[in-house]
């Protein structure tokens, strides 16, 4: 309990992402709202959840099912995860590395879907006329990145791959817009970022790649449920997933107008949105064996490290997954 206790208070306070609206005011009005059969969805600023949410279909759709809708925005997935974890959410999204934190600290989480590999989607940065030209170089840097996020996974193996121990360099963990900014005053000397902060920071301040995640990772999407709802309500799970799959097809079809409907909330240029969304994955797939394979490894990797505090079995929360 005090190792738990210890990885939950650490995914807070880490700069893992704050949820946009409190954990303890999502507990008190997510009582109220299941009784009147709501459920509830945590979404990140960027992605097909917010799509999804954009066009309203869902809403519909589950209406015929005798449910609600009610909708979160967090800035990154780990305190997503956490949310569910103290009952606050029913479903949502992450990458790689935030279910594997969350599965570790005992989270009741489960895996219900998932998106191809995009590895160009995520990368590490660094500045503009930076002296630094390959992954080996950041040996003695500071690495500012989002602690437990899909870009974790990346510096790990991208240094291994580079023969750089990860004790090598020091991690910076910091959210988003706070390694933006120390990376802009140079605070640190690289950014391992994912879009379409990554997108936007090309853009905006010539930020260069370094090394994204081709030949390294596989850069995940996951959708995740709580095991209560996912046994208690499959036929609501299955009807957002078919949301999901809808708003997929439509985007890998139409980027631009994908830019064009995100660039309000997202507060990004479509030039820039369109850039991230050709990097991006499409097709909502059910979770399978290689996929739990590979999640098992970075779990394996990630104890080793000392990241974890105990070792998981992926497969455990992921129910049955097809061959």
């Amino acid at each position: 309990m005090h190792a738990r206790r210890m990885i939950l208070k650490a995914a807070i306070a880490m700069g893992l992402g704050v949820a946009m609206v409190s954990v303890p005011s999502l507990i008190g009005s997510g009582s109220a709202q299941a009784q009147e059969k709501t459920v509830r969805i945590g979404f990140q600023k960027y992605g097909k959840l917010v799509l999804l949410k954009s066009k309203g279909s869902l809403e519909t759709r589950l209406k015929a099912l005798g449910w609600n809708v009610k909708w979160t925005e967090f800035s990154a997935g780990p305190a997503l995860l956490e949310a569910i974890n103290v009952g606050a959410l029913d479903f949502g999204n992450t990458g790689e590395a935030p279910p594997i934190f969350a599965q570790a600290a005992g989270a009741p989480i489960r895996y219900v879907a998932y998106e191809p590999p995009a590895p160009k989607g995520e990368a590490i940065l660094v500045p503009k006329g930076s002296p630094i030209k390959s992954v080996a170089e950041l040996k003695g840097k500071k690495v500012a990145l989002n602690k437990g996020s899909n870009v974790h996974y990346l510096l790990v193996k991208a240094l291994e791959k580079a023969n750089v121990k990860y004790s090598d360099i020091t991690p910076v963990f910091l959210a988003p817009a706070d390694a933006r900014a120390a990376f802009e005053r140079g605070a640190v000397d690289a950014w391992v970022i994912w879009d379409p902060f990554q997108a936007a920071a090309e853009a905006a301040i010539e930020a260069t790649i370094l090394a994204d995640g081709t030949d390294t990772v596989s850069n995940y999407q996951f959708y995740l449920s709580s095991q209560k709802f996912l046994e208690s309500d499959p036929k609501v799970v299955d009807a957002i997933l078919e949301g999901l799959r809808e708003v997929d097809d439509w985007a890998k079809t139409d980027i631009k107008a994908v830019a064009e409907q995100l660039s309000p909330s997202v507060g990004l240029p479509v030039p820039v949105l369109e850039v991230a969304l050709k990097r991006q994955a499409y097709g909502i797939k059910p979770i399978d064996r290689k996929v739990i394979t590979e999640q098992q490894q970075l779990a394996d990797t990630f104890l080793a490290l000392g990241l974890i505090p105990k070792a998981i079995t992926v497969a455990d929360a992921a129910g049955t997954p097809a061959p």
